[in-house]
Formats: C-alpha cells, structure tokens, sequence
C-alpha cells in the first residue's frame, strides 16, 4: 500500500521536481534493500534515532527519549550493533536546534547498542570516546582527541587503549577505513582549514583528497579506495557558494562531482553496502543538521538539479539529470546497512 509510505518521488529534470516513472523505479528498487538509521526532530524537541526502509517505508523510533536527544548512528561493519551519541536535552540548547553540523561527534555521551535499539550502554561520559568510528572487525574503536592531538584506538570489551599515533592536523569527522589500515577526516593541513585527508595508521602519511572548503567526508562501504564528502566553492552561483556531494580516490588522485542542487547544500553522504547508491541530505542552510533526504545511483551520478545549473555544469561537464529518490522525512547523518535487523520487519 504505497499510500502510507513517507516519500517524495522526484527526478531531476527541472526545479518543480514531480512525480516520475524512473524515480519510483528507484525508490522500488532500494525499499528491500536492508536499512537506514538516521536522526530527526521529534514533536518533543529533542532528536531521537530512527530506523527505516531506505525507501523510508517501515519507520521506526529506536529511541523514544524525550529527556535525550541521540544522533550520529552508525551500524558496525556486520550491522549488528550501533554506535551513536546522546546528551540532555535542557534549557541551554538552541530552539531548533540542539546539536552541531560540526562537531557532534565531540559533544554528548557514546553508546552502543543493538542495531535494533535494545541493550543501551554508554560509554564514559560527557565528550569521552570523541568521533568514534568502528574497526572493520567491531572490536575496537578509533577516537579522535583533537586538544591532545592523538588518534587513540580503544578496545571495546576492555575500554583500553590499544594504540595511538597524532591526528596529523585532522579535527573532526573522522572515520575508520573498511580494510582497518587509515582514516580520513577534516583537516587542517599545511595552514588551509576544511580539507579532507586520509591518514595511514601504520606510516602516519597524510594524503590531501580535496580542494578548496570540505568536510563530512566518509569511505565507501567496503571500499578502502574512495571517500564521498561535501565541498563548496565560495563564489560559484552566489558569493558563498553551494555545497555539493564529490567522490575522490583515497591516492588524492581523482576527485568528481556525485550530486549537485541549486539552493540547496548537499551534506552526509553515505552509500550502501554494495556502493551501488547514495543517501545524503540537502538543507537549505549551511551548517543545519537534519534535512531531507534523498537517494541517487552511483550509475547515474554525477547528477545536477535543475539539469540547466550551469554553473555546476561549466566545472564538471558530463554532468546531467537523473532519477532522485526524495524521503519526506528529514534527517541527520544516516547510514545504511543490509544486514536483517531482529525484532523489525
């Protein structure tokens, strides 16, 4: 019963952005194809986690805390178990707003749970285990210290430290690669703020993926070899510029367009498992944190919308229009996984 599942169907074809053959075949085409948690707003105030559908059928609230807000979850590699933060919600807090597009993964307390919501621990408290980010194995986790400037790898069962090697100028957003050998992250790196680096753990070599402003940048799933992250360019359709979605080669050899809106800014990309498609957001402020979401190809990609956004277009050429999948629901950081999750159907 399509009637009772919270989506948009678009395509990019123009600004009034309607209903579409391909688009629906694209929202067909990932509503089995496991999940996606993500946070969101609730009528309470606060941000709870959510757990749906990628065609975002199937929603859930994995949370229900109104005291809290909970955000950045993250299934480990076998989507057994999540990661996230969470911190009181109180007084202090911004109406709207209540975390930040920058440095989330600092504030609040972390914990793992069932990939289901059930079995909470947290883990230290306020601001302790910083921008954690699964190993490829699930048993350890890499925190980000950036005051000390290390990069401390923590065994989950025993909470030691098992390792630690200097941040190397990155400072937020910082991630484990699939195959457990770097980490990427935003970086300043030889006095230019807002790049993106990878980081190999064993030699400390920092390899530059990006140009000009970027961040929020993440691996591949599964691929070791690419990193998908938000850049702008200050100047390109206003003085500001808008943020769009790029892919790079973890060499810093190659870097491309993935998605690109007119007045909107493209934030938290993440593909599936299989790498065949990408979830991100496109709020229409910068810095904002949850907005609504949307799903490409990769086949398709690079995409721009409208089709005739030249500006975006005179930089990356082969550019075009294509189907994209829009949720209603809005939200912040999500991540995908296939893995069948006990307890939800």
């Amino acid at each position: 019963m399509w009637f009772w599942i919270a989506v948009e169907l678009t395509v990019a074809t123009g600004l009034e952005l309607g209903p579409d053959r391909r688009s629906r075949e694209l929202g067909q085409e990932v509503a089995s194809r496991g999940w996606i948690v993500y946070a969101a707003r609730t009528a309470h105030g606060d941000y709870d986690l959510f757990l749906s559908r990628p065609n975002g059928s199937v929603r859930r609230n994995l949370t229900r805390t109104p005291e809290w807000s909970e955000y950045g979850g993250r299934f480990s590699p076998d989507g057994t178990r999540l990661l996230y933060r969470r911190q009181p919600k109180g007084p202090d807090v911004r109406p709207g707003e209540g975390i930040n597009h920058d440095v989330w993964g600092a504030m609040g307390s972390l914990c793992i749970a069932n990939a289901d919501g059930s079995e909470v621990r947290v883990l230290g408290s306020e601001g302790e285990w910083p921008w954690a980010s699964w190993s490829p194995d699930g048993q350890q986790i890499a925190c980000l210290y950036r005051r000390e400037g290390r990069i401390r790898i923590m065994d989950v069962a025993t909470r030691k430290v098992v390792r630690e090697v200097p941040r190397q100028g990155i400072f937020q957003q910082m991630y484990w690669s699939p195959d457990g050998r770097q980490v990427c992250g935003t970086a300043n790196l030889s006095g230019q703020d807002w790049n993106v680096v990878a980081l190999e753990l064993a030699t400390g070599k920092v390899t530059l993926l990006s140009r000009v402003v970027n961040c929020t940048a993440d691996w591949f799933q599964g691929d070791s070899s690419r990193v998908i992250y938000s850049h702008r360019t200050p100047g390109l359709a206003d003085a500001y510029g808008w943020t769009m979605l790029l892919q790079a080669t973890a060499d810093g050899a190659s870097r491309t367009l993935v998605y690109a809106e007119r007045g909107r800014h493209v934030y938290f990309g993440c593909t599936s498992p299989d790498n065949r498609y990408v979830i991100f957001a496109v709020p229409e402020t910068d810095g904002g944190t949850d907005g609504p979401m949307a799903i490409v190809r990769l086949a398709d990609t690079p995409i721009v919308v409208p089709a005739d956004y030249m500006q975006v277009k005179a930089l990356y050429p082969t550019a075009k229009s294509g189907p994209v999948f829009r949720l209603l629901e809005p939200g912040f950081e999500p991540h995908w996984t296939y893995a069948e999750i006990g307890g939800v159907r």
